[in-house]
Order: structure tokens, then sequence, then C-alpha cells
């Protein structure tokens, strides 16, 4: 409870910041246009307090305090309804739309903005700017109620995030909560728990090799406890994994879960998604404002590298190749072709020349490579476009190399597990050991950064990249 409070009560000091600043910067430099409109309001401020509020000192009858002080009034009413009540993945869904959700903001704070301007008699304020005002800030509300609208805007959207059960009849009320409501139902099965935790892994790790998974629904029947080795597999896939018992769930380790009880049922929810709601939404901000820095400063050599190719063996220049993303999910990842066309097609043909270990596949001196290809794969100058892959949400600018969707087929379960990060550009491996070919080496580095992720390692790799390019022991053949 107290950490739910805690928590309640940043997001409410932060919306407070947010939105004063905005209120404030706005209204300075387009509500009120003219100086004299400035001092007219203060006028009627310093007139209103000797007949009203003389418990206001002097000090603060300023305009900045007066419009903080309606955001801060504003929020209490607004954080203290249900219109803007956290979101509540064990809610019965009534899919309310986001259009319903913006348009109970946007009444409140309407009717509460334009009460304040008429008690408090800010008189000299534009009309012609006051009407895109009025909208701005529900909007911006409306996105910062709950984590997966933003996400949604920037990439990651709950609808496009799958699910599994096991042991979840069809016509279950449990499958209108909203952590199932919104996703796509994959595949349920019916199993006995309690004696085939072997099989429900098998199941899972079928599915996993070829299909995005992102919750997993277990409902036990009976009073139970977890095996150790059970518990420790389902930790370690990275998902959200919701328990559905008659009694409370008993774990071996101690980590953090959620539990509620639902229609006389406990509802046990582990969310071990490393990038997943806030976390991930920082990820993205980064992501976007380093990519649109790198391609506007990279611009020139964008231009070069492609009129170079273009001359050497004409289009296409920038191709796509079918690789594996988040949790499995599959995307075209842009490419500047530096082999010939068609190249892929002769992977098996060439098999007996690959010098990688694992599920990789590197020959060296490879025949297929176009003129000049093995320097611009040395600087990695044939990776660029993929910071419009980083633009769209398919990756990141740091993360494990994404691989074709052919070989996560290959991968075991610890290898599996390389996959429930965003696939970046560069990474550990890219700045201590990229020419390695040992795909052992890779795993490491990617497993190391999956078990030790934060948005500083991720600046840090960042800032250490352009300095790794320039060291002999790790440059790219």
């Amino acid at each position: 409870m107290k950490r739910n409070s805690l928590k309640q009560l940043f997001r409410f000091v932060t919306l407070q910041v947010i939105l004063t600043s905005i209120t404030i910067i706005y209204f300075d430099n387009f509500l009120i246009r003219f100086d004299y409109g400035f001092d007219i309001i203060i006028r009627n401020l310093l007139e209103d307090r000797g007949r009203f509020y003389r418990f206001i000192p002097y000090e603060y009858i300023k305009i900045d305090f007066f419009l903080a002080l309606f955001v801060f009034v504003f929020l209490i009413i607004l954080t203290s309804s249900k219109e803007y009540s956290y979101v509540n993945e064990f809610d019965f869904a009534i899919n309310k739309k986001i259009y319903n959700e913006f348009l109970s903001i946007f009444l409140l704070w309407t009717s509460s903005f334009f009460v304040f301007l008429q008690i408090f008699r800010f008189t000299e304020v534009s009309r012609q700017f006051l009407i895109p005002f009025v909208f701005l800030i529900p909007i911006l509300l409306t996105l910062l109620r709950n984590s997966e609208i933003l996400s949604s805007v920037l990439g990651r959207s709950i609808t496009d995030e799958n699910y599994i059960t096991f042991n979840i009849d069809k016509n279950s009320i449990f499958r209108n909560l909203r952590i199932m409501k919104f996703r796509k139902i994959l595949a349920d099965f019916d199993t006995d728990v309690e004696n085939n935790y072997e099989q429900i892994t098998h199941h899972i790790e079928t599915l996993n090799k070829k299909n995005n998974i992102n919750l997993i629904v277990l409902n036990f029947e009976k009073k139970f406890t977890i095996k150790n080795d059970f518990e420790n597999y389902l930790l370690n896939l990275n998902k959200k994994i919701l328990f559905i018992t008659n009694d409370p769930v008993s774990f071996n380790s101690k980590f953090i879960y959620r539990e509620q009880i639902v229609n006389n049922k406990y509802l046990t929810y582990v969310n071990n998604d490393i990038q997943y709601g806030s976390r991930y939404i920082v990820k993205r901000i980064i992501d976007i404002i380093v990519s649109i820095f790198a391609l506007i400063l990279l611009f020139p050599l964008f231009l070069f590298v492609y009129s170079y190719l273009l001359v050497v063996d004409g289009r296409p220049v920038i191709i796509k190749q079918n690789r594996v993303g988040l949790h499995g999910k599959p995307f075209n990842m842009y490419k500047y072709r530096t082999m010939k066309n068609d190249s892929h097609t002769e992977r098996d043909s060439l098999e007996e020349f690959n010098t990688h270990s694992g599920p990789l596949f590197k020959i060296d001196d490879d025949p297929r490579l176009l003129k000049g290809a093995k320097k611009l794969r040395r600087w990695s100058l044939d990776e660029l476009p993929q910071f419009i892959n980083v633009l769209k949400g398919d990756m990141s600018v740091v993360g494990p190399r994404p691989l074709f969707v052919e070989d996560s087929e290959n991968f075991n379960r610890e290898y599996l597990r390389r996959l429930n990060v965003l696939p970046g550009i560069t990474g550990l491996l890219q700045i201590n050991e990229r020419n390695t070919d040992d795909f052992d080496v890779w795993f490491k580095y990617d497993l190391q950064y999956l078990e030790n992720w934060s948005i500083w390692l991720d600046l840090e790799i960042i800032l250490k990249t352009p300095f790794s390019l320039f060291k002999k022991d790790i440059q790219g053949k």
C-alpha cells in the first residue's frame, strides 16, 4: 500500500510540474500578447486581494502563482475522480474508447479553466489562442493517463501483443479482463497443470520459437506450491505471467508480484517484461532523439554510401531482410546491399565455409561481397539505414543484433532469452568483441545486457560505440 501511495504521489507531482510549466509558458507567450494585458490582470488580482483574500501575501500576487494554484486544485479534482484513476489490468474491459476518455477530461479541464479565468478576472486573454489551449492539455493528460497509450504512440501497442492460456475455459469471464481482452489469443491448452510442468514448458518453447508471445495465463484449480525449477523457468522467460488460482500462490524465491482477488479467485501477476511501460517509453524517447540526430548529422555519409553502391552494382541499394524482433516479432530490417542480388539464397551451398559457431553465418573473404563492401562493413556503414528501423520502433539504438527468422528456430531455451529486449544497432558485443566468430560470446554479452539493462547502460554503450570503431582489436573484417 505504501508503494502504491508513493507511486500516486510521484504521478501527481510529475503532472503538476508538466502542466504548470506548459500553462505558464503558453500563457506568457500566447494567451497574453501585450504588456498592458499583464498589468491589467495584476491590477485585478491586487484589487481582489484587498477585498477577498487578504491572507495571501503581496509577494504571491503573481500570475504564475495563480496559474500553478489552479493546476494544483484541478489535479486534485481530476485524480480523485474515476475518470482519471489508474488503469487496472484486472478490471473487466468495457471497450471504452480513447475518445470517451479524452472527452471527459476535456469537459472537466475546459469548465474548470473558464471558471478560473472568470473568478480571478483574467480578462485580457486572447480568444484566438485560447481555443487550441483547451484542447492541448486534455490531449496531453489522455496520453499520460497510462503507459499503454503512450507506448502505443511510440510503437508498442497492447493490441499487437499475444497471449496463450492453460486450462482457461473459452467462455470464462476472466477472458474479459483488460489484461487479456485487448491482446490477441495465440493458443489455448488444456493440461493437468499440477503434474505436467514439462508439457507446459514444451508448449511454451514450441510457440516461443515461431511466435510473438507476451503473456502466459495459467489456471491452477488446486492449492499448490509451484516447483522451484518451473518457477525459475517462468521468471527467465522475461514475459508477463498471470496465475489464476483458488488460493494464494506460494513462491520459492522473493520477487515483486501483484495479487488481487477477482470473482473469488486469486489473480497473481508477475511482470518480468524487461522493456515495458515507463521503461519502454523512456528508451523509445532516447532512441527517437538519437536516431533523428544521427540521420541529420550523418546524412552526407548516407548519401555517399548510397551513391557508391548505386554505381558499383545498381539497384536496389537498400534492401529489406526478415529479422526477429522483440519477443520474437518478425520485422523487415533495412540495410545497404553489400552483396550480389539474392545472395542469401546461396547460403546453404556455402555452409561448409561458415566460420561462425551456433546459428550465425559468416564467411571470411565471402565471394558474394561487392567491390569495396568489406571496408563499408568494417566501419558498419552498411547498417546506417537501421536508424529508420529505430524510428519505426522495430529496433533500438542499443540491443542484441537481430538475426534471421530461421536462425531463431535453432535457439535453445537460453538463447531465446535474447529476444526479450529490443534488437539494436550496437551493444555490449560491438564495444567489446565485435569481430568474434563465436556465438557463445555473442550470447554472453546479450545475456549480460539483458540481466543488467538500464537506461544508463544504454547511454554508456551509445557513448562508447564511436570510439570502439577505431579499436583495431574489435574492428570488423
